[in-house]
């Protein structure tokens, strides 16, 4: 089989993947199954959150292409299992678009973000039928900071939600207090996830993306850190030996430098 002419178009890219998985393609190909590629689907959404937390477009666009990727190859596995079809994929996503935008393909009317929004839930509810949560569809699998953000704005969607943000700063308050008040680990374990859920909720009153503030808050951590480490390596100190407010002294250097 040659390669096809212009690798530029949608067919081309469905024609070498199936290429890949055909008897004669590539081993290491063949072999793969829906299981399989969870951890490589992952692992590639997260190099794309990456990609755009460092806004370099032509990263993002080399790692949209590898997500891209584990989506054909999920699609030519259903092929080859008699499942569906990529065609299959397009079809249903594209219609799904379209059912939940009346206010642009149909007669509906939408003439803010927050009526689109309001729209798009009672159309989701209709879809998900009578007796099921609307919190049914998030996945339990996410990372817990970003289950915790889309269930608490899903509740938002239908009322449930404080008058305003004084309000859930005054619960974050007393789930430091009730920490604090704490006896037992298992108590305490408890508390904190309330904890966490509360500070969720005040960086979506913020409009804050928790997920995405951990994430620099990480980096900045990992950056300040290894410039302590790369000072010790320069002067020659052993950073385990250091007393703690030569540590300290040290953390507040890097923070002025490492950015």
């Amino acid at each position: 089989m040659s390669l096809p002419q212009d690798l530029s178009k949608f067919d081309s890219l469905v024609e070498i993947i199936a290429r890949l998985r055909a008897p004669d393609g590539c081993p290491w190909d063949r072999e793969q199954t829906h299981q399989s590629l969870r951890g490589n689907l992952l692992s590639e959404c997260y190099e794309v959150l990456e990609a755009l937390d460092e806004g370099e477009s032509k990263k993002l666009c080399e790692e949209l292409g590898d997500l891209l990727l584990q989506i054909m190859l999920h699609a030519q596995i259903a092929t080859d299992n008699g499942e569906f079809e990529i065609g299959d994929v397009v079809t249903s996503i594209a219609t799904k678009i379209v059912r939940r935008h009346p206010h642009v393909f149909g007669t509906g009317k939408a003439d803010s973000a927050e009526e689109v929004m309001h729209n798009w839930e009672e159309i989701k509810r209709g879809e998900r039928g009578e007796g099921v949560s609307m919190l049914e569809g998030v996945p339990k699998d996410m990372p817990a900071l970003g289950y915790a953000h889309e269930i608490s704005r899903r509740a938002v969607r239908v009322g449930f939600e404080w008058e305003d943000i004084g309000g859930v700063i005054d619960k974050l308050a007393e789930e430091v207090r009730e920490i604090k008040d704490s006896t037992s680990r298992e108590e305490k374990e408890l508390e904190f996830g309330d904890l966490l859920f509360t500070l969720v909720n005040v960086a979506r009153w913020e409009g804050i993306d928790a997920e995405v503030a951990l994430r620099e808050a990480n980096r900045k951590f990992y950056k300040r850190f290894a410039y302590m480490e790369e000072l010790c390596r320069q002067r020659g100190l052993n950073f385990p030996e250091l007393s703690f407010e030569d540590k300290n002294d040290l953390w507040e250097e890097a923070k002025k430098k490492a950015e």
